[in-house]
């Protein structure tokens, strides 16, 4: 039996496995690849709040990566849920001494969880900026990730437009805008070699889940590892995505009424 190709996250646990390494991690073994990890970050969240934050040490980061690299051939890798400037700084500089030019790398930019809270510090946001985002295959924020970044407000589809196109110019590198806040068809456009593709698929209602950022990137990632083309490998992570929020869980708590999660390991083929 063939092994399949590797594929490293370097982001947070969170502990309702939504979102951060663990989402990473399912979708990743969902779509044949065989998943690493490099914690950053331990985070205390459900889908609907963000309780505490705590971030491990810049030189352990730095170590996971090390270790990881020597022992298996990454094929390919993904950045989340960062935390600090010191981590920041630690996984760029560890990538760009193990990695950068050989593997192909797709950043999420996590800043802000899906409830709200405050995932990336704002000297981080700069560090990520000039230090990492350099090194990237592929950017992937939302619209108010976008929006950091540009400088300016993200609300329409033709701001995605002009915002990926003007991301990709800055950081020399694929950018990837989603338009998940957007109302209508959920539209993500993805400016490459200075051709830009929309994504698009139908929006599925009423679902409050957290994660899909993570699950997107990791999709990404994991095509790109199995040597999919750049536009191929964001098809095919679109239609995944889309899949594990349509065919989603949902359980009654006592505490938080309905709780959502994506369907990463039991989709069907619809």
């Amino acid at each position: 039996m063939p092994s399949p190709p590797v594929v490293l996250t370097i982001a947070g646990s969170d502990s309702s496995c939504g979102a951060g390494v663990q989402a990473d991690l399912k979708a990743i073994s969902a779509l044949g690849g065989y998943a690493l990890n490099a914690l950053t970050s331990v985070v205390s969240e459900t889908p609907g709040i963000v309780s505490q934050v705590r971030l491990l040490d810049a030189e352990f980061i730095a170590d996971q990566m090390r270790v990881l690299f020597g022992g298996f051939p990454i094929a390919a890798a993904k950045t989340g849920m960062l935390g600090g400037s010191a981590q920041v700084h630690a996984v760029a500089e560890t990538w760009k001494k193990r990695a950068h030019g050989r593997i192909p790398l797709v950043i999420d930019p996590v800043m802000v969880a899906t409830s709200g809270g405050k995932l990336l510090e704002d000297e981080a946001v700069r560090t990520l900026i000039t230090e990492l985002l350099p090194l990237a295959t592929l950017i992937t924020p939302n619209m108010d990730e976008a929006s950091v970044l540009w400088d300016r407000e993200v609300s329409s589809l033709d701001d995605m437009d002009a915002c990926a196109r003007d991301l990709s110019v800055r950081f020399g590198t694929a950018v990837l805008v989603k338009g998940g806040h957007l109302q209508g068809d959920a539209a993500d456009v993805l400016c490459h070699q200075g051709e830009l593709t929309w994504h698009t698929t139908p929006r599925t209602a009423g679902v409050h889940t957290h994660g899909t950022g993570c699950t997107f990137s990791a999709a990404i990632a994991t095509g790109l590892a199995h040597g999919l083309a750049l536009n191929e490998a964001v098809a095919q992570a679109k239609q995944f995505v889309s899949r594990a929020i349509a065919q989603h869980f949902m359980w009654q708590s006592a505490g938080a009424g309905r709780v959502h999660a994506l369907n990463h390991l039991q989709q069907t083929g619809a």
